[in-house]
């Protein structure tokens, strides 16, 4: 008996002298206790592990997949890479207007706040100054360089039709996505259909909205691409005479060619039809001719978008599902002739290879998107601190990278992550969040503690809040 009294006495005190491990207290937090983990972190400079917990198991990625995304974007182009898009006339018609799209996520963007209608204002004034007036003309848009599966086919329908969802196609305008407008006053009704900005077409609500008075957005709009009739669920403010939610357009490339209309006859130029590529596209797929319908002639305007390291930032910071899908496709659709190709699939696929060939393990890798809401991409954190590891070391664009990511405490989606801490501006890294899932992973560089980290939580039982400040917790005592 004395025995097991002095072996219980020791372990009882030794919980004193030797307490549990950061790591420890992680692991065993309540918030944690039916999830699936996986932790790496990893000296940057020596490549030696300091932690790690399953850190070759798959799991579910969330938003930090965007970090695969934009390495591979910039190994592939160069930070200083620029979209172009071009507004041409038709050689065999010169009454006719191109417009080629090339994939530009930022045509009319809201990211950077410049004036969204820029490239219209621009285009016009071109054209004008070289077309006649006595003629009509008509716009014929060129979107089909990614094809028009613009979503992935692994989406929820619960995010189809909304903003964070958006399809990503040759031709994007004013971020693919507009404003549905209402007026909540009443409160004995459903919330009153105002308009949407931008104003789009015979496009149509089935409203179900109700009102709540917790002030908070609740409100959805489902709908799928190129599909004018909407569905318009959850719960909004009451009492409000203008309050708007998000949803994505659902045809980019007919709503740019119908703008550009607009700012032509402004300027004095006649416009009759505006059509996009698709009709054509699509009746081509089961036909061995695929001739053009157009010929590329006498090239009048060319919008160049911002450089990629100003693009990839927007998707590190703000998280930008929108831009981090034209990448991925963008990614598939270099170099290639076959507009009929999966650009989504060759993205993935090239992304795959192109890690192999840098010698990183990607067994674990298993992407269907290319900003992370696809609930079925896993990959696993090795391969993360793998990734980050050679971006900060080995890459021609290491600072872009670097630069990309917010910086906790300060900015982007990090801005309340470990603030007023002392590791407040000196982790640099990416989250990543839908249900049930929690991951960062990036750079903590503390005086001499230079580290690339991942850390993943998948299915917690705990509330998010929880999971973050046991997050916090972890990377505070490294």
């Amino acid at each position: 008996m004395t025995k097991y009294l002095f072996s219980a006495l020791f372990l009882f005190f030794a919980g004193f002298a030797y307490p549990q491990t950061p790591l420890q207290r992680f692991i065993s937090h309540p918030a944690l206790k039916h999830a699936s983990v996986g932790i790496s972190v990893v000296e940057l400079e020596s490549g030696r592990s300091i932690v790690s917990y399953d850190a070759e198991k798959s799991l579910t990625p969330a938003s930090v997949l965007k970090l695969i995304t934009t390495a591979t974007v910039l190994e592939m182009f160069g930070d200083n890479y620029r979209y172009k898009t071009e507004v041409a006339l038709d050689a065999d018609d010169p009454s006719r207007i191109l417009v080629l799209g090339s994939g530009d996520p930022t045509l009319g963007s809201e990211a950077f706040g410049e004036n969204p209608n820029a490239f219209f204002i621009n285009s016009a004034d071109a054209l004008k100054k070289i077309l006649p007036t006595d003629r009509e003309y008509s716009i014929y848009v060129v979107d089909n360089l990614f094809g028009y599966d613009g979503i992935s086919p692994e989406w929820t329908w619960i995010d189809m039709g909304n903003y964070y969802a958006a399809g990503a196609y040759g031709i994007s305008i004013f971020d693919n996505s507009y404003r549905l407008f209402f007026n909540t006053t009443d409160r004995s009704s459903c919330p009153r259909i105002l308009r949407t900005e931008p104003e789009i077409k015979g496009l149509t609500f089935q409203n179900s909205l109700t009102l709540n008075s917790t002030g908070r957005d609740n409100g959805y709009i489902y709908g799928t691409p190129f599909s004018y009739n909407r569905t318009v669920r959850g719960n909004i403010p009451g009492g409000r005479t203008e309050f708007s939610i998000k949803g994505d357009i659902p045809d980019p490339g007919l709503l740019l060619g119908e703008t550009l209309a607009d700012h032509l006859s402004r300027a004095g130029l006649q416009t009759g039809k505006v059509e996009t590529a698709r009709t054509d596209y699509l009746s081509a797929i089961c036909t061995a001719d695929r001739t053009q319908s157009y010929r590329i002639g006498r090239v009048i305007f060319t919008q160049a978008s911002r450089p990629l390291k100003d693009i990839i930032r927007e998707v590190n910071v703000e998280s930008n599902n929108h831009f981090a899908e034209h990448l991925i496709r963008t990614i598939g659709g270099s170099g290639r002739s076959d507009i009929y190709a999966d650009a989504l699939q060759a993205g993935i696929e090239y992304t795959q290879e192109h890690w192999k060939r840098n010698g990183l393990v990607t067994t674990s890798l298993q992407m269907y998107d290319g900003c992370g809401l696809a609930p079925q991409n896993g990959v696993s954190a090795q391969f993360l601190t793998d990734l980050l590891v050679h971006m900060y070391g080995k890459s021609r664009h290491s600072a872009a990278f670097f630069n990309s990511l917010p910086k906790a405490g300060k900015e982007g989606t990090l801005q309340s992550f470990l603030q007023n801490t002392r590791l407040s501006g000196k982790v640099a890294a990416k989250s990543g969040s839908i249900g049930g899932v929690q991951c960062f992973s990036g750079y903590l560089i503390d005086g001499n503690k230079k580290y690339a980290f991942t850390i993943m939580v998948n299915k917690f039982n705990g509330t998010r809040p929880e999971v973050k400040g046991a997050i916090e917790q972890f990377l505070l005592g490294l």
